[in-house]
């Protein structure tokens, strides 16, 4: 078991899950991001994110090369993900608790699971009947930190004429996710890539008995498994 720092910040727990979703959204199988990146994301200054940056790596929660940017260590992932379990289960609660719809949640998870309590993420958890992954299909970590394995793909790397299962998608964005609804792209739908047309062209889907045409970008925001 690795040990945990005493001195671990909420604002540094937020810092360490914003890096995670950075570097699992990307297309680097290093870990690594930007600091850039980081800063555009959380929309703060280049010298707040330095600053941050050398704390967390002085902590043992991150490491940093020059010309490759930040990961996060064993320790850090572990922190982050303990993070990201309060937003998950947030989210969760909102949508089936109270009645929020799955493009409305994210920021108000994001407020909500910085004041949150373990025990009261476990209440939570307990009422929303310990969901196993959030809204949009992210699968929520153990109170430990850990999260189970998984393979899934982008949509856009999908075989042709295959039974596949949309797994979670990798946007928040309000008027997107409020899109992939209408269309019936939600997580555990079953779906088949008809055709993909070139030069990163639309994607024709089959959707139960109804055909759907998307853009590609719209198309690697979507993960699916073969089902």
């Amino acid at each position: 078991m690795l040990p945990i720092p005493n001195d671990i910040s909420r604002t540094m727990r937020d810092y360490l899950a914003e890096i995670y979703r950075l570097a699992d959204r990307g297309q680097d199988d290093s870990g690594y991001i930007s600091t850039s990146a980081l800063a555009d994301l959380l929309d703060v200054s280049a010298p707040a994110v330095n600053r941050m940056v050398t704390k967390l790596k002085e902590s043992g929660l991150l490491e940093h090369e020059p010309y490759q940017g930040i990961r996060l260590t064993d320790l850090g992932q572990r922190e982050a993900l303990k993070q990201l379990r309060f937003h998950r289960i947030a989210e969760a609660f909102l949508v089936k608790v109270m009645g929020f719809g799955w493009h409305e949640v994210h920021d108000e998870a994001d407020r909500m699971s910085q004041a949150l309590s373990e025990t009261l993420a476990e209440r939570m958890n307990a009422m929303t009947g310990y969901p196993t992954h959030c809204p949009h299909g992210e699968p929520i970590p153990t109170a430990e930190g850990e999260l189970p394995h998984f393979q899934d793909d982008l949509l856009v790397n999908a075989p042709l004429n295959v039974d596949l299962e949309i797994t979670r998608v990798r946007t928040r964005e309000s008027d997107r996710l409020e899109y992939m609804a209408a269309l019936g792209l939600l997580p555990e739908t079953h779906l088949q890539v008809l055709h993909k047309a070139p030069f990163n062209g639309p994607v024709q889907l089959k959707v139960g008995s109804e055909y759907r045409i998307v853009g590609h970008n719209l198309a690697e925001l979507i993960k699916v498994k073969v089902s």
